[in-house]
């Protein structure tokens, strides 16, 4: 295995990639709290939720398998060489660790608070079935050679897969109510911060080998954060320009979903850009 040629480029990578994990874990706590706030996930995409479950199960089973399976990164040697680095590091095990989590804590809200008319499409289950079917299908098959690589390699695909459409029912919800009130635009700032920084820290890592093997061997990772920021520049757009609502008349806005008689917001709840997208 390959060792780093620059102390200070190391201590960089480790400080971007805790950045950037740490980004992604507190982009979830937001939506949380502001559930928590309103007593309702009216304005939250259930379908969203569910995408987002089994893509951050793919990314731990890719992630932990990668950084603690001593059989796993001898065939990721033999294919990319030797002299490489394994293109996981201990945040990325955390991240989608603690994202499943705190995805259990919104299903929990979910259960008992307001979600108005709000369900699970029948399109995301079956999406969810084709995928885990497809999964099981694919282990069967490295069964027989131990491909365990080309296994953990599927789950790294099919994480990317779920990041590119977990994103969509949240954005078409946007659209068909007008609003972003509901979901959390922290949830966004901080989720853009943490795609921005994965990309510079492996650009970190390619710079210091003199290699951009780390960007091919771990496919999944430059393209979870490229699919992340593009979504977020999206959300970005609906909340700031197509569905921006002044705070003056934020404290009379009410959801048409919800059962709640009271306003969804307060005017010191928008002013700390609460009730909006991510």
């Amino acid at each position: 295995m390959s060792s780093w040629n620059s102390i200070s480029m190391e201590i960089l990578y480790g400080v971007l990639g805790w950045i950037s994990i740490l980004c992604w874990a507190l982009a979830s706590y937001p939506q949380v709290i502001l559930n928590f706030r309103r007593k309702s996930v009216v304005g939250l995409s259930f379908d969203y939720l569910i995408l987002n479950f089994t893509k951050q199960s793919s990314y731990l089973i890719y992630n932990a398998t990668l950084f603690f399976s001593t059989t796993v990164q001898k065939q990721y040697f033999d294919k990319y060489g030797y002299d490489q680095m394994i293109p996981v590091a201990l945040s990325d095990v955390f991240f989608p660790f603690h994202s499943i989590i705190l995805i259990l804590v919104v299903s929990v809200q979910i259960v008992f608070f307001d979600r108005g008319s709000q369900k699970v499409s029948k399109a995301s289950i079956a999406i969810l079935v084709a995928v885990w079917f497809f999964a099981g299908a694919c282990f069967f098959m490295a069964l027989p050679t131990h491909s365990w690589l080309w296994l953990v390699s599927i789950f790294n695909s099919i994480q990317v897969f779920m990041t590119f459409i977990k994103y969509s029912p949240q954005a078409f919800l946007n659209f068909t109510r007008k609003s972003t009130v509901g979901f959390s635009i922290g949830n966004i700032v901080l989720d853009f911060s943490g795609g921005v920084a994965t990309l510079a820290q492996m650009s970190v890592q390619s710079v210091d080998q003199g290699s951009w093997v780390n960007f091919l061997g771990n496919i999944g990772k430059p393209l979870l954060a490229l699919v992340s920021i593009a979504f977020d520049l999206i959300f970005f757009y609906q909340h700031f320009v197509l569905y921006h609502i002044k705070a003056s008349r934020v404290s009379f806005q009410r959801d048409p979903e919800s059962t709640d008689s009271e306003p969804l917001i307060k005017d010191s709840d928008h002013l700390q850009g609460i009730g909006t997208t991510s």
